[in-house]
Protein backbone atom coordinates (compact mmCIF):
# COMPACT_ATOMS: atom_id res chain seq x y z
CA UNK A 1 0.00 0.00 0.00
CA UNK A 2 1.19 3.30 -0.96
CA UNK A 3 0.48 6.85 0.42
CA UNK A 4 -0.92 7.95 -3.69
CA UNK A 5 -2.73 4.84 -3.26
CA UNK A 6 -4.57 6.13 -0.33
CA UNK A 7 -4.95 9.37 -1.70
CA UNK A 8 -7.05 8.04 -4.81
CA UNK A 9 -9.18 6.80 -2.63
CA UNK A 10 -9.48 9.46 -0.39
CA UNK A 11 -10.40 11.87 -3.25
CA UNK A 12 -12.39 9.07 -4.74
CA UNK A 13 -14.55 9.15 -1.47
CA UNK A 14 -13.85 13.28 -0.79
CA UNK A 15 -15.44 13.50 -4.38
CA UNK A 16 -18.65 11.51 -3.83
CA UNK A 17 -19.29 13.60 -0.75
CA UNK A 18 -19.00 16.48 -2.42
CA UNK A 19 -21.55 15.39 -5.49
CA UNK A 20 -24.05 13.95 -2.84
CA UNK A 21 -25.45 17.06 -2.22
CA UNK A 22 -26.21 18.89 -6.06
CA UNK A 23 -27.47 15.79 -7.47
CA UNK A 24 -29.66 15.00 -4.59
CA UNK A 25 -31.34 18.58 -4.55
CA UNK A 26 -31.93 18.30 -8.56
CA UNK A 27 -33.86 14.75 -8.15
CA UNK A 28 -35.45 16.54 -5.87
CA UNK A 29 -36.69 19.26 -7.72
CA UNK A 30 -37.64 16.87 -10.76
CA UNK A 31 -39.30 14.24 -8.71
CA UNK A 32 -41.44 17.05 -6.88
CA UNK A 33 -42.22 18.57 -10.79
CA UNK A 34 -40.74 22.18 -9.04
CA UNK A 35 -38.96 24.16 -11.52
CA UNK A 36 -35.55 23.31 -13.15
CA UNK A 37 -33.55 24.90 -15.67
CA UNK A 38 -33.74 22.22 -18.40
CA UNK A 39 -37.35 22.70 -18.18
CA UNK A 40 -37.90 24.94 -21.24
CA UNK A 41 -36.32 22.55 -23.54
CA UNK A 42 -37.56 19.06 -22.07
CA UNK A 43 -40.91 19.71 -20.55
CA UNK A 44 -42.35 20.26 -24.70
CA UNK A 45 -41.16 16.62 -25.18
CA UNK A 46 -42.56 14.84 -21.89
CA UNK A 47 -45.84 16.48 -22.60
CA UNK A 48 -45.06 15.16 -26.16
CA UNK A 49 -44.55 11.94 -24.47
CA UNK A 50 -47.64 11.85 -22.81
CA UNK A 51 -49.92 13.11 -25.59
CA UNK A 52 -48.44 10.19 -27.56
CA UNK A 53 -48.58 7.66 -25.30
CA UNK A 54 -52.50 8.45 -23.57
CA UNK A 55 -50.67 8.74 -20.00
CA UNK A 56 -52.59 11.19 -17.67
CA UNK A 57 -49.21 12.71 -15.98
CA UNK A 58 -51.84 14.20 -13.14
CA UNK A 59 -52.92 10.51 -11.70
CA UNK A 60 -51.45 8.76 -8.89
CA UNK A 61 -51.03 5.48 -8.05
CA UNK A 62 -51.65 3.11 -5.35
CA UNK A 63 -48.32 0.69 -4.37
CA UNK A 64 -49.65 -2.08 -6.32
CA UNK A 65 -50.69 0.23 -9.37
CA UNK A 66 -47.61 1.15 -9.33
CA UNK A 67 -45.80 -2.19 -9.07
CA UNK A 68 -48.31 -3.63 -11.93
CA UNK A 69 -47.40 -1.08 -14.06
CA UNK A 70 -43.98 -1.48 -13.58
CA UNK A 71 -43.72 -4.97 -14.00
CA UNK A 72 -45.88 -5.03 -17.17
CA UNK A 73 -43.30 -2.67 -18.94
CA UNK A 74 -40.49 -4.48 -17.62
CA UNK A 75 -41.86 -7.70 -19.09
CA UNK A 76 -42.60 -6.21 -22.39
CA UNK A 77 -39.03 -5.13 -22.74
CA UNK A 78 -37.74 -8.07 -21.67
CA UNK A 79 -39.56 -9.91 -24.60
CA UNK A 80 -39.03 -6.99 -27.23
CA UNK A 81 -35.07 -7.61 -26.39
CA UNK A 82 -35.38 -11.32 -26.57
CA UNK A 83 -36.75 -10.75 -30.01
CA UNK A 84 -34.20 -8.54 -31.50
CA UNK A 85 -31.59 -10.58 -30.34
CA UNK A 86 -33.54 -13.78 -32.18
CA UNK A 87 -33.43 -11.91 -35.40
CA UNK A 88 -30.48 -10.25 -35.17
CA UNK A 89 -29.17 -11.71 -37.96
CA UNK A 90 -31.71 -10.34 -40.57
CA UNK A 91 -31.91 -6.91 -38.85
CA UNK A 92 -29.62 -3.66 -40.30
CA UNK A 93 -26.73 -2.25 -37.91
CA UNK A 94 -25.14 -5.83 -38.60
CA UNK A 95 -21.11 -5.38 -40.59
CA UNK A 96 -20.26 -8.56 -39.05
CA UNK A 97 -22.79 -10.51 -40.52
CA UNK A 98 -23.42 -11.83 -36.38
CA UNK A 99 -25.96 -15.16 -36.28
CA UNK A 100 -28.91 -14.63 -34.17
CA UNK A 101 -28.67 -15.23 -30.33
CA UNK A 102 -29.61 -19.23 -29.24
CA UNK A 103 -32.77 -19.19 -27.60
CA UNK A 104 -30.92 -19.94 -23.97
CA UNK A 105 -28.50 -16.79 -24.07
CA UNK A 106 -30.90 -14.54 -25.80
CA UNK A 107 -33.18 -15.30 -22.72
CA UNK A 108 -30.47 -15.29 -20.02
CA UNK A 109 -29.33 -11.63 -21.55
CA UNK A 110 -32.78 -10.31 -21.97
CA UNK A 111 -33.55 -11.10 -18.14
CA UNK A 112 -30.17 -9.72 -17.43
CA UNK A 113 -30.21 -6.80 -18.82
CA UNK A 114 -34.17 -6.04 -18.00
CA UNK A 115 -33.23 -6.47 -14.57
CA UNK A 116 -30.24 -3.67 -14.16
CA UNK A 117 -27.94 -7.41 -13.82
CA UNK A 118 -26.04 -7.30 -17.35
CA UNK A 119 -24.50 -10.69 -16.34
CA UNK A 120 -22.72 -11.75 -19.98
CA UNK A 121 -21.35 -15.21 -20.55
CA UNK A 122 -20.63 -13.97 -23.98
CA UNK A 123 -18.02 -11.90 -25.56
CA UNK A 124 -20.10 -8.87 -26.58
CA UNK A 125 -18.09 -7.73 -29.48
CA UNK A 126 -18.34 -11.37 -31.22
CA UNK A 127 -21.99 -12.06 -30.52
CA UNK A 128 -24.26 -9.33 -30.83
CA UNK A 129 -24.59 -6.67 -33.48
CA UNK A 130 -24.84 -2.87 -33.54
CA UNK A 131 -28.15 -2.70 -33.42
CA UNK A 132 -28.64 -5.39 -30.53
CA UNK A 133 -26.22 -3.38 -28.15
CA UNK A 134 -27.84 -0.03 -28.93
CA UNK A 135 -31.55 -0.62 -29.30
CA UNK A 136 -31.53 -3.54 -27.68
CA UNK A 137 -28.88 -3.50 -24.30
CA UNK A 138 -27.98 0.63 -23.99
CA UNK A 139 -31.57 1.00 -24.01
CA UNK A 140 -32.31 -1.67 -21.28
CA UNK A 141 -29.17 0.26 -19.82
CA UNK A 142 -31.26 3.49 -19.45
CA UNK A 143 -34.97 1.92 -19.00
CA UNK A 144 -33.97 -0.37 -16.08
CA UNK A 145 -31.75 2.27 -14.12
CA UNK A 146 -34.89 4.64 -14.22
CA UNK A 147 -37.12 1.45 -13.10
CA UNK A 148 -34.94 1.49 -9.91
CA UNK A 149 -34.50 5.58 -9.43
CA UNK A 150 -38.57 5.45 -9.63
CA UNK A 151 -38.99 2.65 -7.44
CA UNK A 152 -36.48 4.50 -4.68
CA UNK A 153 -38.62 7.53 -5.18
CA UNK A 154 -42.27 5.93 -4.64
CA UNK A 155 -40.25 4.17 -1.16
CA UNK A 156 -39.03 8.25 -0.58
CA UNK A 157 -42.63 9.43 -1.01
CA UNK A 158 -44.87 6.45 1.08
CA UNK A 159 -41.78 7.14 3.76
CA UNK A 160 -42.86 11.44 3.71
CA UNK A 161 -46.76 11.35 3.05
CA UNK A 162 -48.99 10.42 5.06
CA UNK A 163 -53.00 9.61 5.71
CA UNK A 164 -52.83 8.64 1.64
CA UNK A 165 -52.55 5.70 -0.49
CA UNK A 166 -50.65 6.73 -3.53
CA UNK A 167 -47.30 7.09 -4.06
CA UNK A 168 -46.55 8.73 -7.52
CA UNK A 169 -46.93 7.57 -10.89
CA UNK A 170 -45.16 5.24 -12.54
CA UNK A 171 -44.96 6.23 -16.52
CA UNK A 172 -44.36 10.14 -15.30
CA UNK A 173 -41.34 9.45 -13.11
CA UNK A 174 -40.13 7.20 -15.22
CA UNK A 175 -40.30 9.45 -18.17
CA UNK A 176 -39.26 12.23 -16.26
CA UNK A 177 -36.32 10.27 -14.97
CA UNK A 178 -35.16 9.34 -18.47
CA UNK A 179 -35.14 12.99 -19.74
CA UNK A 180 -34.03 15.35 -16.51
CA UNK A 181 -31.68 13.11 -15.39
CA UNK A 182 -30.08 9.87 -17.06
CA UNK A 183 -29.85 11.70 -20.73
CA UNK A 184 -28.27 14.94 -20.30
CA UNK A 185 -25.42 13.76 -18.13
CA UNK A 186 -25.12 10.60 -20.47
CA UNK A 187 -24.82 12.87 -23.39
CA UNK A 188 -22.27 14.87 -21.70
CA UNK A 189 -20.30 11.93 -20.21
CA UNK A 190 -19.99 10.27 -23.14
CA UNK A 191 -18.44 13.13 -25.40
CA UNK A 192 -15.85 12.99 -22.19
CA UNK A 193 -15.08 9.29 -22.81
CA UNK A 194 -14.79 10.25 -26.30
CA UNK A 195 -12.14 12.80 -25.62
CA UNK A 196 -10.54 10.24 -23.01
CA UNK A 197 -10.11 7.86 -26.04
CA UNK A 198 -13.52 5.60 -25.83
CA UNK A 199 -14.50 4.48 -29.22
CA UNK A 200 -17.58 5.70 -30.80
CA UNK A 201 -18.49 4.55 -34.47
CA UNK A 202 -20.60 2.38 -37.00
CA UNK A 203 -17.71 0.98 -38.82
CA UNK A 204 -16.93 -2.79 -39.55
CA UNK A 205 -14.38 -4.14 -37.97
CA UNK A 206 -10.72 -3.51 -38.80
CA UNK A 207 -8.19 -6.10 -39.66
CA UNK A 208 -4.44 -5.44 -39.60
CA UNK A 209 -1.25 -7.07 -40.36
CA UNK A 210 0.82 -7.89 -37.31
CA UNK A 211 4.08 -6.78 -36.53
CA UNK A 212 5.62 -9.84 -34.82
CA UNK A 213 3.41 -13.30 -35.87
CA UNK A 214 2.64 -15.84 -33.67
CA UNK A 215 1.89 -19.83 -33.68
CA UNK A 216 -1.24 -20.89 -31.56
CA UNK A 217 -2.76 -23.91 -31.27
CA UNK A 218 -6.33 -24.00 -33.62
CA UNK A 219 -9.21 -26.86 -32.72
CA UNK A 220 -10.81 -27.12 -36.08
CA UNK A 221 -14.70 -28.03 -36.64
CA UNK A 222 -13.71 -31.88 -36.83
CA UNK A 223 -12.01 -31.87 -33.64
CA UNK A 224 -8.85 -31.74 -34.74
CA UNK A 225 -5.92 -29.59 -32.84
CA UNK A 226 -3.59 -27.66 -35.78
CA UNK A 227 -0.73 -25.25 -35.22
CA UNK A 228 -1.53 -21.88 -36.96
CA UNK A 229 0.92 -18.78 -37.59
CA UNK A 230 -1.15 -15.98 -36.75
CA UNK A 231 -0.18 -13.16 -39.03
CA UNK A 232 -3.29 -10.69 -38.84
CA UNK A 233 -5.70 -9.66 -35.80
CA UNK A 234 -9.18 -8.13 -35.87
CA UNK A 235 -10.15 -5.37 -34.47
CA UNK A 236 -13.38 -4.59 -32.99
CA UNK A 237 -14.75 -1.32 -32.56
CA UNK A 238 -18.28 0.44 -32.15
CA UNK A 239 -21.01 2.37 -30.58
CA UNK A 240 -18.94 2.22 -27.11
CA UNK A 241 -19.10 5.64 -25.81
CA UNK A 242 -22.30 6.08 -25.52
CA UNK A 243 -23.12 2.17 -23.95
CA UNK A 244 -20.18 3.49 -21.69
CA UNK A 245 -21.26 6.39 -19.74
CA UNK A 246 -24.97 4.51 -18.94
CA UNK A 247 -23.16 1.21 -18.20
CA UNK A 248 -21.46 3.52 -15.19
CA UNK A 249 -24.16 5.94 -14.81
CA UNK A 250 -27.37 3.64 -14.58
CA UNK A 251 -25.09 1.07 -12.51
CA UNK A 252 -25.92 -1.26 -15.33
CA UNK A 253 -22.06 -2.94 -15.82
CA UNK A 254 -22.32 -4.71 -19.10
CA UNK A 255 -19.48 -3.84 -21.64
CA UNK A 256 -19.41 -3.63 -25.55
CA UNK A 257 -16.36 -5.77 -25.24
CA UNK A 258 -15.63 -8.51 -23.29
CA UNK A 259 -13.01 -7.26 -21.04
CA UNK A 260 -15.52 -4.66 -19.98
CA UNK A 261 -13.86 -1.49 -18.37
CA UNK A 262 -10.73 -2.99 -18.68
CA UNK A 263 -10.37 -2.86 -22.34
CA UNK A 264 -8.83 0.31 -22.95
CA UNK A 265 -11.31 1.26 -25.90
CA UNK A 266 -14.05 1.48 -22.90
CA UNK A 267 -11.78 2.67 -20.23
CA UNK A 268 -8.49 3.75 -21.69
CA UNK A 269 -6.72 6.26 -19.20
CA UNK A 270 -6.40 6.74 -15.31
CA UNK A 271 -8.99 9.99 -15.74
CA UNK A 272 -11.44 7.82 -17.58
CA UNK A 273 -11.37 5.16 -15.18
CA UNK A 274 -11.72 7.91 -12.02
CA UNK A 275 -14.85 9.49 -13.78
CA UNK A 276 -16.27 5.94 -14.49
CA UNK A 277 -16.42 4.98 -10.42
CA UNK A 278 -17.73 8.88 -10.27
CA UNK A 279 -20.64 7.81 -12.19
CA UNK A 280 -21.36 4.56 -10.45
CA UNK A 281 -21.90 6.38 -7.38
CA UNK A 282 -23.12 9.87 -7.89
CA UNK A 283 -27.38 8.78 -7.78
CA UNK A 284 -27.06 6.28 -4.74
CA UNK A 285 -25.18 8.91 -3.13
CA UNK A 286 -27.56 11.77 -4.03
CA UNK A 287 -30.66 9.78 -3.60
CA UNK A 288 -29.07 9.65 0.38
CA UNK A 289 -29.73 13.44 0.34
CA UNK A 290 -32.92 13.32 -1.85
CA UNK A 291 -34.70 10.98 0.96
CA UNK A 292 -33.26 13.68 3.72
CA UNK A 293 -35.11 16.71 1.76
CA UNK A 294 -38.37 15.00 0.87
CA UNK A 295 -38.99 13.67 4.46
CA UNK A 296 -38.04 16.59 5.80
CA UNK A 297 -35.29 15.17 8.14
CA UNK A 298 -31.96 15.90 6.35
CA UNK A 299 -29.95 14.31 9.18
CA UNK A 300 -31.27 11.19 8.73
CA UNK A 301 -30.11 10.92 4.74
CA UNK A 302 -26.58 12.00 6.42
CA UNK A 303 -27.05 9.09 8.95
CA UNK A 304 -27.48 6.77 5.90
CA UNK A 305 -24.51 8.12 3.62
CA UNK A 306 -22.51 8.25 6.69
CA UNK A 307 -23.22 4.13 7.16
CA UNK A 308 -22.62 3.66 3.74
CA UNK A 309 -19.45 5.88 3.90
CA UNK A 310 -18.02 3.71 6.45
CA UNK A 311 -18.76 0.27 5.04
CA UNK A 312 -17.64 1.52 1.82
CA UNK A 313 -14.20 2.21 3.48
CA UNK A 314 -13.74 -0.85 5.25
CA UNK A 315 -14.43 -2.66 2.35
CA UNK A 316 -11.86 -0.76 0.32
CA UNK A 317 -9.02 -1.13 2.61
CA UNK A 318 -9.30 -5.37 3.28
CA UNK A 319 -9.29 -5.72 -1.04
CA UNK A 320 -6.38 -2.86 -1.45
CA UNK A 321 -4.56 -4.61 1.94
CA UNK A 322 -5.53 -8.32 0.75
CA UNK A 323 -4.17 -7.12 -2.69
CA UNK A 324 -1.09 -5.24 -2.22
CA UNK A 325 0.36 -7.39 0.06
CA UNK A 326 0.36 -9.72 -2.79
CA UNK A 327 0.68 -13.73 -2.97
CA UNK A 328 3.09 -15.31 -0.31
CA UNK A 329 3.48 -18.61 -2.57
CA UNK A 330 5.24 -16.67 -4.67
CA UNK A 331 8.57 -16.74 -2.64
CA UNK A 332 11.18 -15.29 -3.95
CA UNK A 333 9.33 -12.84 -6.17
CA UNK A 334 9.52 -8.90 -5.32
CA UNK A 335 6.33 -7.72 -4.98
CA UNK A 336 6.60 -4.73 -3.23
CA UNK A 337 5.65 -1.35 -4.70
CA UNK A 338 8.08 0.68 -5.80
CA UNK A 339 8.66 3.47 -8.76
CA UNK A 340 8.64 0.87 -11.47
CA UNK A 341 5.98 -1.44 -11.14
CA UNK A 342 2.69 -1.61 -8.43
CA UNK A 343 3.81 -4.40 -6.41
CA UNK A 344 1.71 -6.42 -4.76
CA UNK A 345 -0.89 -8.98 -6.82
CA UNK A 346 -1.01 -7.83 -10.58
CA UNK A 347 -2.45 -10.91 -11.81
CA UNK A 348 -5.88 -10.17 -13.55
CA UNK A 349 -5.19 -6.30 -12.98
CA UNK A 350 -4.13 -3.52 -15.45
CA UNK A 351 -0.77 -1.94 -15.40
CA UNK A 352 -2.03 1.73 -16.16
CA UNK A 353 -4.60 1.28 -12.98
CA UNK A 354 -2.51 -0.54 -10.67
CA UNK A 355 -3.39 -2.42 -6.78
CA UNK A 356 -5.21 0.68 -5.77
CA UNK A 357 -7.38 1.52 -8.64
CA UNK A 358 -8.52 -2.20 -9.70
CA UNK A 359 -9.43 -2.71 -5.56
CA UNK A 360 -11.13 0.09 -5.92
CA UNK A 361 -12.96 -0.22 -8.79
CA UNK A 362 -13.65 -3.70 -7.86
CA UNK A 363 -14.90 -2.45 -4.30
CA UNK A 364 -16.85 0.61 -5.78
CA UNK A 365 -18.38 -2.08 -8.46
CA UNK A 366 -19.86 -4.54 -6.05
CA UNK A 367 -21.00 -1.75 -3.23
CA UNK A 368 -23.20 -0.73 -6.60
CA UNK A 369 -25.08 -3.25 -8.22
CA UNK A 370 -22.92 -2.00 -11.66
CA UNK A 371 -20.83 -5.25 -12.01
CA UNK A 372 -18.52 -2.86 -14.63
CA UNK A 373 -14.92 -4.39 -13.79
CA UNK A 374 -11.54 -2.97 -14.80
CA UNK A 375 -9.93 -6.27 -13.92
CA UNK A 376 -10.63 -9.78 -13.15
CA UNK A 377 -11.95 -10.56 -9.94
CA UNK A 378 -11.06 -14.35 -10.23
CA UNK A 379 -7.22 -13.30 -10.11
CA UNK A 380 -7.91 -11.41 -6.60
CA UNK A 381 -6.58 -13.02 -3.67
CA UNK A 382 -9.17 -15.07 -1.59
CA UNK A 383 -9.69 -12.06 0.93
CA UNK A 384 -9.19 -9.38 -1.97
CA UNK A 385 -11.94 -11.49 -4.30
CA UNK A 386 -14.02 -12.18 -1.07
CA UNK A 387 -14.53 -8.26 -0.20
CA UNK A 388 -17.00 -8.05 -3.73
CA UNK A 389 -18.54 -11.45 -2.21
CA UNK A 390 -20.05 -9.79 1.06
CA UNK A 391 -20.29 -6.32 -0.48
CA UNK A 392 -23.34 -8.17 -2.79
CA UNK A 393 -23.97 -10.65 -0.06
CA UNK A 394 -25.32 -7.67 2.16
CA UNK A 395 -27.77 -6.21 -0.33
CA UNK A 396 -25.41 -3.73 -2.63
CA UNK A 397 -26.96 -1.49 0.15
CA UNK A 398 -23.69 0.09 0.29
CA UNK A 399 -24.65 3.37 -1.94
CA UNK A 400 -25.82 0.45 -3.98
CA UNK A 401 -27.23 0.49 -7.46
CA UNK A 402 -29.38 3.25 -8.89
CA UNK A 403 -32.38 3.39 -6.37
CA UNK A 404 -31.89 -0.31 -5.61
CA UNK A 405 -29.48 0.90 -3.00
CA UNK A 406 -31.47 3.31 -1.08
CA UNK A 407 -35.06 0.92 -1.19
CA UNK A 408 -32.47 -2.13 -0.34
CA UNK A 409 -31.15 -0.06 2.97
CA UNK A 410 -34.54 0.87 3.42
CA UNK A 411 -35.23 -2.58 3.86
CA UNK A 412 -32.36 -2.89 6.93
CA UNK A 413 -33.65 0.82 8.17
CA UNK A 414 -36.71 -0.93 8.92
CA UNK A 415 -35.11 -3.44 10.56
CA UNK A 416 -33.04 -1.88 12.74
CA UNK A 417 -35.70 0.80 13.99
CA UNK A 418 -37.62 -2.42 15.02
CA UNK A 419 -35.16 -4.14 16.55
CA UNK A 420 -34.41 -0.47 18.60
CA UNK A 421 -37.89 -0.72 19.23
CA UNK A 422 -37.44 -4.11 20.48
CA UNK A 423 -34.45 -2.95 23.16
CA UNK A 424 -37.08 -0.30 24.86
CA UNK A 425 -39.62 -2.40 25.18
CA UNK A 426 -42.11 0.23 22.75
CA UNK A 427 -43.66 0.51 19.19
CA UNK A 428 -41.16 1.38 17.23
CA UNK A 429 -41.24 4.76 15.28
CA UNK A 430 -39.57 5.69 12.18
CA UNK A 431 -39.93 9.53 11.35
CA UNK A 432 -42.82 9.52 12.84
CA UNK A 433 -45.16 6.76 11.79
CA UNK A 434 -45.10 3.44 13.77
CA UNK A 435 -43.29 0.47 12.12
CA UNK A 436 -45.97 -2.48 13.22
CA UNK A 437 -45.87 -6.27 12.53
CA UNK A 438 -47.00 -6.22 8.74
CA UNK A 439 -44.28 -3.80 7.91
CA UNK A 440 -41.75 -6.09 9.69
CA UNK A 441 -42.89 -9.08 7.80
CA UNK A 442 -42.53 -7.17 4.49
CA UNK A 443 -38.80 -6.53 5.18
CA UNK A 444 -38.02 -10.04 6.05
CA UNK A 445 -39.33 -11.00 3.14
CA UNK A 446 -37.37 -8.95 1.13
CA UNK A 447 -34.13 -10.52 2.78
CA UNK A 448 -35.41 -13.99 2.78
CA UNK A 449 -35.64 -13.68 -0.98
CA UNK A 450 -32.36 -12.97 -1.14
CA UNK A 451 -30.59 -15.55 0.85
CA UNK A 452 -32.43 -18.60 -0.05
CA UNK A 453 -32.50 -17.90 -3.89
CA UNK A 454 -28.57 -17.58 -3.45
CA UNK A 455 -27.95 -20.52 -1.42
CA UNK A 456 -30.72 -22.79 -2.88
CA UNK A 457 -29.36 -22.38 -6.10
CA UNK A 458 -25.47 -22.40 -5.50
CA UNK A 459 -25.73 -25.81 -3.37
CA UNK A 460 -28.14 -27.75 -6.43
CA UNK A 461 -24.89 -26.72 -8.47
CA UNK A 462 -22.19 -27.52 -6.25
CA UNK A 463 -23.62 -31.18 -6.14
CA UNK A 464 -24.82 -31.60 -9.69
CA UNK A 465 -22.94 -32.68 -12.83
CA UNK A 466 -24.30 -29.84 -14.87
CA UNK A 467 -23.32 -27.06 -11.84
CA UNK A 468 -20.04 -28.51 -11.44
CA UNK A 469 -19.23 -28.98 -15.55
CA UNK A 470 -18.57 -24.92 -14.94
CA UNK A 471 -16.02 -25.05 -12.16
CA UNK A 472 -12.50 -24.34 -13.48
CA UNK A 473 -10.83 -24.38 -10.54
CA UNK A 474 -11.09 -27.28 -8.42
CA UNK A 475 -11.85 -26.69 -4.42
CA UNK A 476 -12.76 -23.77 -2.66
CA UNK A 477 -12.18 -21.38 -5.19
CA UNK A 478 -14.61 -23.90 -7.45
CA UNK A 479 -17.59 -23.28 -4.63
CA UNK A 480 -16.45 -19.21 -4.82
CA UNK A 481 -17.09 -19.41 -8.69
CA UNK A 482 -20.12 -21.07 -8.48
CA UNK A 483 -21.55 -19.02 -5.29
CA UNK A 484 -20.20 -15.50 -6.97
CA UNK A 485 -22.42 -16.64 -9.66
CA UNK A 486 -25.87 -16.49 -8.12
CA UNK A 487 -24.64 -13.74 -5.44
CA UNK A 488 -24.12 -11.42 -8.70
CA UNK A 489 -27.36 -12.39 -10.18
CA UNK A 490 -29.66 -12.52 -7.51
CA UNK A 491 -28.22 -8.97 -6.47
CA UNK A 492 -28.56 -7.74 -10.04
CA UNK A 493 -24.56 -7.52 -9.97
CA UNK A 494 -23.47 -8.67 -13.21
CA UNK A 495 -19.56 -9.36 -12.39
CA UNK A 496 -18.27 -12.56 -11.96
CA UNK A 497 -15.59 -14.96 -11.08
CA UNK A 498 -14.34 -14.93 -14.64
CA UNK A 499 -13.14 -18.56 -14.66
CA UNK A 500 -16.72 -20.50 -14.98
CA UNK A 501 -17.77 -21.66 -17.69
CA UNK A 502 -21.76 -20.22 -17.14
CA UNK A 503 -22.98 -20.31 -20.84
CA UNK A 504 -24.87 -23.47 -20.19
CA UNK A 505 -28.22 -24.18 -19.93
CA UNK A 506 -28.55 -24.82 -16.53
CA UNK A 507 -26.41 -20.90 -15.86
CA UNK A 508 -28.49 -19.40 -18.36
CA UNK A 509 -31.80 -20.75 -16.95
CA UNK A 510 -31.03 -20.59 -13.47
CA UNK A 511 -29.07 -17.35 -12.90
CA UNK A 512 -31.82 -15.85 -15.04
CA UNK A 513 -34.31 -16.60 -12.48
CA UNK A 514 -32.19 -15.94 -9.68
CA UNK A 515 -32.00 -12.34 -11.62
CA UNK A 516 -35.84 -11.94 -11.49
CA UNK A 517 -36.40 -13.06 -8.49
CA UNK A 518 -33.69 -10.89 -6.84
CA UNK A 519 -35.27 -7.51 -8.73
CA UNK A 520 -39.01 -8.10 -8.80
CA UNK A 521 -39.78 -10.03 -5.89
CA UNK A 522 -38.04 -7.85 -3.75
CA UNK A 523 -39.59 -4.76 -4.96
CA UNK A 524 -42.90 -6.03 -4.53
CA UNK A 525 -42.67 -5.89 -0.50
CA UNK A 526 -40.39 -3.03 -0.57
CA UNK A 527 -43.12 -1.35 -2.54
CA UNK A 528 -45.42 -2.71 0.14
CA UNK A 529 -43.81 -0.88 3.12
CA UNK A 530 -43.56 2.24 1.40
CA UNK A 531 -47.51 1.97 0.86
CA UNK A 532 -48.17 0.83 4.24
CA UNK A 533 -46.53 3.78 5.48
CA UNK A 534 -47.85 6.27 3.43
CA UNK A 535 -51.48 5.48 5.04
CA UNK A 536 -50.36 5.72 8.41
CA UNK A 537 -50.54 9.37 10.80
CA UNK A 538 -47.18 11.38 12.13
CA UNK A 539 -46.86 10.35 15.75
CA UNK A 540 -45.54 13.14 17.87
CA UNK A 541 -41.69 12.24 19.41
CA UNK A 542 -41.75 11.34 22.60
CA UNK A 543 -38.53 10.34 25.43
CA UNK A 544 -38.95 7.22 24.23
CA UNK A 545 -38.52 7.90 20.72
CA UNK A 546 -35.78 6.81 19.02
CA UNK A 547 -33.81 9.34 17.05
CA UNK A 548 -32.63 7.79 13.45
CA UNK A 549 -30.32 11.48 12.73
CA UNK A 550 -27.41 10.45 14.87
CA UNK A 551 -24.59 8.13 14.96
CA UNK A 552 -25.78 5.89 17.21
CA UNK A 553 -28.47 5.45 14.46
CA UNK A 554 -26.07 5.16 11.99
CA UNK A 555 -24.13 2.30 14.18
CA UNK A 556 -27.13 0.50 14.94
CA UNK A 557 -27.76 0.54 11.00
CA UNK A 558 -24.23 -0.57 9.71
CA UNK A 559 -24.84 -3.56 12.95
CA UNK A 560 -27.83 -4.73 11.08
CA UNK A 561 -26.71 -5.33 8.02
CA UNK A 562 -23.75 -7.04 8.87
CA UNK A 563 -25.74 -9.23 11.39
CA UNK A 564 -28.51 -9.89 9.14
CA UNK A 565 -26.36 -10.09 5.58
CA UNK A 566 -22.91 -11.10 6.67
CA UNK A 567 -23.50 -13.96 9.25
CA UNK A 568 -26.37 -15.64 7.14
CA UNK A 569 -23.27 -16.28 4.25
CA UNK A 570 -20.65 -16.92 6.91
CA UNK A 571 -20.62 -21.05 6.73
CA UNK A 572 -20.47 -20.69 2.61
CA UNK A 573 -17.73 -18.32 2.90
CA UNK A 574 -15.63 -20.40 5.60
CA UNK A 575 -15.88 -23.27 2.94
CA UNK A 576 -14.83 -20.67 -0.03
CA UNK A 577 -12.67 -17.81 0.36
CA UNK A 578 -11.38 -17.95 3.89
CA UNK A 579 -10.66 -21.50 3.48
CA UNK A 580 -9.14 -20.95 0.37
CA UNK A 581 -6.83 -18.30 1.71
CA UNK A 582 -5.65 -20.23 5.10
CA UNK A 583 -4.62 -23.23 2.29
CA UNK A 584 -2.75 -20.54 0.58
CA UNK A 585 -0.85 -19.14 3.67
CA UNK A 586 -0.30 -22.91 4.40
CA UNK A 587 1.55 -22.86 0.87
CA UNK A 588 -1.53 -25.28 -0.76
CA UNK A 589 -3.04 -23.53 -4.21
CA UNK A 590 -5.84 -25.03 -6.83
Amino acid sequence: MTQNGWFQIGLYLFVIFVVTKPIGVFMTRVFNREKTLLDAVLRPIEKLVYRLTGVNEKHEMRWTEYAVAMLLFSGVSMTVLYLIERMQKWLPFNPQKFPNVEPALAFGTAASFTTNTNWQVYSGESTMSYLTQMAGLAYHNFVSAAGGIVLAIAVIRGIARKETDKLGNFWVDTTRCLLWVLLPVCLVGSLILVSEGVVQNLKPYTTVDLIQPYTAQVTGTDGKTTTQTITQQVIAQGPVASQEVIKEFGTNGGGFFNANSAHPFENPTPLSNFFEMVLIFAIPSGLTYTLGRMTGSQRHGWAIWAAMAFLFFASVTTAYWAEARGNPLLAGTDQRASALHSGGNMEGKEVRFGIANSALFATVTTDASCGAVNGMHDSFTPLGGMVPLINIMLGEVVFGGVGAGLYGIFVFVVLAVFIAGLMVGRTPEYLGKKIEVYDVKMAMLAVLILTCTILIFSAISVVKPYGTAGITNPGPHGLSQVLYAYVSSTGNNGSAFGGINANTMWYNTTTAAAQLLGRFFMIIPVLAIAGSLAKKKIVPESAGTFPVTGGLFAGLLVSTILIVGALTFFPALSLGPILEHLLMNAGKAF
